[in-house]
């Protein structure tokens, strides 16, 4: 598991300073940073076989971080699914239909850039609003057509530096049925957003229609994770079953109506949002939501100055909290309230 979320605070009293200090370091402190721990290694007498892990990791990952970094101001999503999707499959239609409908909407489509569901989404959403991130098997596993040759594809020989591309650049992910790689990927994500080790982005899990595959993986959440208290019933609302493209489609674009981003700044948690809520909406959250704070109370803000660097986001208001960092169902409660302009959201009932 690997945590993903470049974080700018300690919740923890007395270190607020240190969490400052490390968000002001310097890219050349940071290159730096890295070089010493090359040296380190040396210096431990690695064995070449550890040092052909971390070299290999860290050339994956640059370059895949250069691939992406043109794409950061578009919106994206990761499609998981099975590769063993034949075309004329009802979930094949779905994942094209999806990629087409979300590449309307000036998304990109990233996926694993082989066949089946990965090829569907990539059709739907066409060359120029597709990526992919290719895992090299001992077996060959070749890009599809789509997205072969093109300069958004990248081919990966790890799957824990590959799984943390798909999770870290995108903003929504959308789970077709698959076999243990997609379940591996869905779980990957629900524990990250369970555990506050990304950003909450909203998660869609899609059986064919009529279709039974999440919807047992759901019964098996209920039962025995819930049930035997593995799990708190908040924990279901940061993902969604539906056997519905359209729906799926919704949920994505509905996360984003009025939600834009997220950030700590020391020990406070700072949402942007297109449209601040009413006064009566405020006070609404103010109860229904004491729960997730530390302490005080919501309030609506300007930008920070630690906001500084983010001149863009300047326009938006802000609802600024001291979040507890363990009340992440929640805290996506909240995110709907606030979509919705409405609390209701927050009061759906869940199973016992």
């Amino acid at each position: 598991m690997t945590d993903i979320k470049e974080d700018s605070a300690n919740p923890s009293k007395g270190k607020g300073e240190a969490a400052a200090r490390r968000a002001a370091i310097t890219a050349e402190e940071l290159i730096q940073q890295i070089r010493d721990t090359a040296d380190k290694l040396a210096a431990d007498d690695s064995s070449r076989g550890d040092l052909k892990i971390l070299s290999r990791s860290l050339r994956e990952l640059r370059y895949a971080f250069k691939v992406f970094a043109p794409y950061r101001h578009r919106r994206k999503v990761t499609v998981f699914g099975s590769a063993r999707t034949p075309e004329g499959a009802p979930s094949f239609q779905q994942a094209l239909e999806f990629g087409q409908k979300i590449a309307e909407k000036n998304w990109l489509v990233i996926t694993g850039a082989a066949s089946g569901i990965m090829e569907a989404g990539h059709l739907g959403a066409g060359r120029e609003n597709s990526m992919g991130l290719n895992i090299m098997l001992p077996f060959e596993q070749d890009a599809n057509e789509v997205i072969l040759g093109d300069e958004k594809l990248v081919h990966m020989k790890y799957f824990f530096t590959r799984k943390l591309m798909f999770v870290k650049e995108c903003d929504a992910v959308v789970c077709f049925a698959g076999g243990f790689g997609t379940l591996d990927e869905a779980f990957e994500v629900l524990t990250l957003l369970q555990t506050g080790k990304r950003d909450m982005c909203p998660v869609i899990l899609v059986d064919e229609p009529g279709g039974y595959y999440w919807k047992k993986f759901h019964e098996f959440i209920l039962d025995p994770l819930l049930k035997q208290r593995l799990i708190s019933p908040e924990d279901l609302a940061i993902y969604k079953v539906t056997d519905s493209c359209d729906a799926a489609v919704e949920e994505t674009l509905r996360f984003y109506r009025n939600y834009h981003s997220m950030r700590y700044v020391r020990d406070k948690l700072v949402l942007r949002i297109q449209e601040a809520p009413s006064p009566e909406l405020f006070e609404q959250i103010q109860t229904e939501f004491q729960d997730i704070l530390v302490r005080g109370r919501f309030k609506l803000s300007d930008p920070l100055p630690h906001e500084s660097d983010q001149p863009d986001l300047a326009p938006l208001p802000r609802l600024v909290f001291e979040f507890n960092r363990r009340s992440l169902g929640r805290f996506r409660m909240l995110i709907d309230c606030l979509n919705d302009l409405s609390i209701e959201p927050a009061l759906r009932e869940f199973p016992e």
